[in-house]
């Protein structure tokens, strides 16, 4: 039997069905590696050692009882910080927002709680989540357990980071650029980013999603069926889909005609690990019967450039109703990237949403011809620590995300799923994009994928 806390939610659940392990055991077994880890990488915002043994105990006695609130009840989650929990101070990763306690819990939050999963506390993020990178003026450096000296990335930094700590099997993260998948790419674990409205969100807006992430595929199915339940407060939501996602993975690569992007036409050049380890994924999938066939890059930088604009417009819009002082205490690489926004004229903002509806229009035309989709998650792999963006370039924010945010602004589901290391040992993720509200399709190739894909090294341990 694997370690204690290497076990998967669905491990646990059946292990708490059979007697042979109680949801307590498996909270003390995470916060034990808390413990050992967290100095180390600083993942958490929050944790709640009292309140998760208290529901380690409920849960405990509801599977003794045979009255189990869900599959997942009794199994260790962590949330992301800016996903609200009732009483906890929800500042968005910034010190410069007060720390009023949030008044009830957020949708996704909501459901964890309703299954019964055992809330260990709250992860980091960077400032406003508008960093793909684990750097925050309120929370400090977040960092890569695969290597200390590296990046997370971001805005689900803390998420990724515990995942492949071992703290407990699930977590919640946020997703408007690639914020769950990027720390699933560096982190070497698995991240839905779902299609826009699959799960309830509060407030909603353009392009941003709860993901489940994971360290399998399956775990993140069995989250889905928790966190896609309806809640009437997102206005944006899908209808809802009743599926058990969990039991509907079973699928083949034979037959499936999938598209290959190793170039989107912007960004950074995926490095040549990445490319090597994303073509041999492709590659695997072909031999097993699929269809793999070149796509052409889509992305502009006039697309890009308007992204950036936009976001840095609705960013100062935020950061100008702050105080100088509250200003002074935001990450210097933000504070300064909003500021560069003042000279953004309405009409110039207009634009950059129109770029963004041209980008959103080319992803899809440029998917549409494939079942599903491939390419890196990301064209790098984990860059310094310490730095907000490679090279700490506040010219160059959206770089390294190119391959990610496109597929937030034309609202299709996105998963990445490891397919390698590079020659430091640091994990390559694999992006699996499908056509909007083919959530199911994106975990089943990322499922078939999973079982066919060479076995990868032990999870990093904490150092001595």
């Amino acid at each position: 039997m694997a370690e204690l806390h290497d076990l998967t939610a669905h491990e646990l659940s059946l292990a708490f069905r059979t007697r042979r392990l109680s949801p307590v055991e498996a909270t003390k077994a995470a916060l034990h590696r808390i413990e050992s880890w967290e100095r180390h990488i600083n993942a958490m915002y929050l944790v709640d050692m009292a309140g998760a043994m208290k529901q380690a105990r409920e849960a405990e006695k509801r599977w003794r009882d045979g009255k189990p609130l869900s599959l997942l009840d009794g199994v260790p989650i962590t949330i992301k910080e800016n996903i609200a929990t009732k009483g906890v101070p929800t500042p968005i990763g910034t010190a410069a927002t007060p720390m009023t306690p949030a008044a009830a819990d957020a949708p996704p939050a909501a459901r964890v709680r309703e299954a019964g999963c055992v809330i260990l506390g709250k992860t980091t993020m960077p400032d406003f989540g508008m960093l793909a990178s684990g750097v925050s003026s309120l929370h400090g450096i977040s960092r890569n357990p695969w290597n200390l000296a590296r990046n997370t990335a971001g805005s689900s930094s803390g998420a990724g980071a515990a995942l492949a700590a071992g703290y407990g099997p699930l977590a919640l993260g946020t997703d408007i650029g690639g914020s769950v998948r990027l720390p699933a790419a560096y982190t070497g674990t698995f991240a839905l980013k779902p299609s826009l409205g699959r799960v309830p969100i509060h407030p909603p807006y353009l392009g941003r999603v709860t993901g489940p992430m994971t360290r399998t595929v399956q775990d993140a199915a069995l989250l889905l069926n928790c966190l896609s339940q309806p809640d009437p407060r997102d206005y944006m939501a899908l209808p809802y889909e009743d599926r058990d996602w969990a039991r509907s993975l079973d699928g083949e690569a034979k037959g499936l005609r999938i598209g290959l992007m190793l170039d989107i036409g912007y960004g950074s050049a995926p490095q040549p690990a990445v490319r090597a380890a994303v073509i041999a994924a492709a590659r695997l999938l072909e031999k097993h019967g699929a269809t793999i066939v070149p796509i052409e890059p889509f992305l502009t930088e006039a697309m890009m450039q308007g992204l950036n604009t936009f976001f840095q417009a609705r960013a100062l819009a935020d950061f100008e109703l702050m105080t100088p002082e509250q200003q002074g205490k935001l990450l210097h690489f933000i504070a300064d990237w909003c500021r560069d926004g003042k000279k953004i004229t309405g009409a110039q903002a207009m634009r950059a949403l129109g770029q963004v509806m041209a980008m959103r229009e080319a992803a899809c035309a440029a998917c549409q011809p494939y079942d599903l989709v491939l390419s890196p998650t990301s064209p790098i792999t984990a860059y310094a620590a310490e730095e907000a963006a490679p090279g700490n370039d506040v010219s160059k924010p959206f770089h390294h995300i190119c391959f990610t945010a496109p597929f937030n602004m034309s609202e299709q589901p996105a998963a990445s799923i490891c397919c390698g290391q590079d020659e430091d040992g640091l994990p390559i993720g694999l992006q699996i994009i499908g056509h909007r509200f083919d959530d199911l399709g994106v975990l089943r190739l990322a499922a078939i994928y999973e079982q066919l894909r060479p076995a990868l090294p032990a999870w990093p341990q904490p150092p001595a």
